[in-house]
């Protein structure tokens, strides 16, 4: 069953790094565009960084210089490395998977709260 399955999540201070993991089915991580969405209390849902089927990286500009994506193809997993994070990181995050296939699907994980703490 195609799903994704986020881990990695957790408390820091500020300043810290933490990293994210997510584990996709071999069809999610062959055909779609995958990225990591971040919502923070009482805001709305945001593109933190995203990795194009053929490995261009996005990243919004608030993340640049201090998170990296990545994919792993042997693993099926997407990274999300998290540096120098700060208050404003603190969200829940959640994997992405868009325009898979020729159906152009999507699918969604769970999601994983991040907590950045002073």
């Amino acid at each position: 069953q195609d799903q994704l399955s986020e881990s990695g999540g957790g408390s820091v201070e500020a300043g810290d790094s933490l990293n994210l993991s997510c584990t996709a089915s071999r069809y999610i991580i062959t055909t779609c565009h995958m990225g990591w969405f971040r919502q923070a209390l009482g805001k709305e849902r945001e593109l933190a960084a995203s990795l194009t089927l053929g490995g261009t990286p996005f990243y919004t500009d608030t993340v640049r210089g201090r998170f990296t994506v990545s994919r792993d193809d042997v693993l099926n997993t997407l990274h999300l490395q998290m540096t120098s994070l700060q208050i404003e990181d603190t969200a829940v995050y959640t994997c992405a998977a868009w325009g898979c296939g020729p159906d152009f699907g999507a699918f969604w994980g769970q999601g994983t709260q991040v907590t950045v703490s002073s």
